[in-house]
């Protein structure tokens, strides 16, 4: 499943995949991966310093990510580039969704500005029925 969004010109697309199950202190956990692509659809060059994410699951907890880039980088988008990556979490339920934002700076005229991750459902494919 795929979601995309478009904020200020930057294309946020996240394609999201259930990795499977496992045992981690005596708790089943669900594993999901997302591929998220940042496309830079704007004229202005522009810099991904840090991300905000929420991950919610089907038990109502909810789990605060913030940290410096994405997996170690801050990337530098000129007009028309993009930058993929994968990540992935753990739910303790086989529901859930994630949505955040993306702090960039465009090098144009300095202006910092948020860019949005659209909500995304992480679901185990067993228990949709």
């Amino acid at each position: 499943m795929m979601v995309q969004q478009v904020t200020s010109g930057i294309k946020i697309s996240v394609e999201t995949t259930f990795e499977g199950t496992f045992y981690k202190n005596y708790k089943v956990h669900f594993a999901f991966g997302y591929k998220v692509t940042i496309e830079n659809q704007s004229k202005d060059s522009v810099q991904l310093n840090s991300r905000h994410w929420k991950v919610f699951d089907a038990l109502n907890n909810i789990e605060i990510i913030e940290g410096e880039g994405v997996i170690g980088k801050k990337p530098v988008l000129k007009p028309g580039e993009s930058h993929t990556y994968n990540s992935g979490c753990l739910l303790t339920s086989p529901f859930g969704a994630m949505h955040g934002h993306y702090n960039m700076v465009n090098f144009t005229n300095a202006n910092k500005f948020k860019v949005y991750i659209p909500s995304f459902k992480l679901s185990a494919p067993f228990a949709l029925n």
